[in-house]
């Protein structure tokens, strides 16, 4: 995985998954980045096996269509990051910067946490930058299909995705 923005074979943006639990997340998740032109990545352990039919029936013939990059671990995961030079941009309720105040680049990496129990300290540690969506008081969070769609579409727009495409860029 390198998704330099130097290198256009490779994706503007990329979701990782971290040890996702929810099949039908993961597969909406998924279908964004086929429709989108996003890479996408899954850190394993999953909660469900991938051949999972809500897996699937969310992700619907999409799937077909993207690219998932498995890693065992994060420790995989972050290896093959760091050597791409890629930033790693957590998702998280426990960050105080909001994403509509963050500066995206090309070739970012957009990681969400665990539908259940979100990211641990050493995944938050590792992060280069940490955003939240800011939310009402007394609420805890939005569905985390809804979240990467919400920040995934922030980035796109600061990185001039659709201008790109309407010029006939990839």
């Amino acid at each position: 995985m390198n998704p330099s923005p130097m290198n256009p074979a490779f994706p503007p943006l990329t979701l990782a998954l971290y040890q996702p639990d929810i099949p039908q997340n993961a597969g909406t998740i998924l279908r964004m980045c086929a429709c989108l032109g996003f890479g996408a990545a899954i850190i394993e352990p999953a909660g469900f096996p991938v051949s999972d039919r809500h897996f699937r029936r969310a992700g619907m013939d999409y799937l077909d269509h993207v690219a998932i990059a498995r890693y065992a671990s994060f420790s995989a995961f972050d290896a093959a990051r760091r050597a791409s030079g890629a930033r790693l941009i957590l998702l998280s309720t426990k960050a105080s910067l909001a994403y509509t105040a963050f500066r995206f680049e090309p070739g970012d990496i957009l990681l969400l946490g665990r539908e259940s129990a979100g990211a641990p300290p050493e995944v938050h540690s590792s992060a280069d930058a940490r955003l939240a969506i800011p939310l009402r008081a007394g609420m805890r969070s939005l569905n985390v299909a809804v979240a990467a769609a919400m920040v995934a579409g922030e980035a796109a727009r600061q990185i001039g995705l659709a201008r790109q495409r309407a010029a006939g860029e990839s």
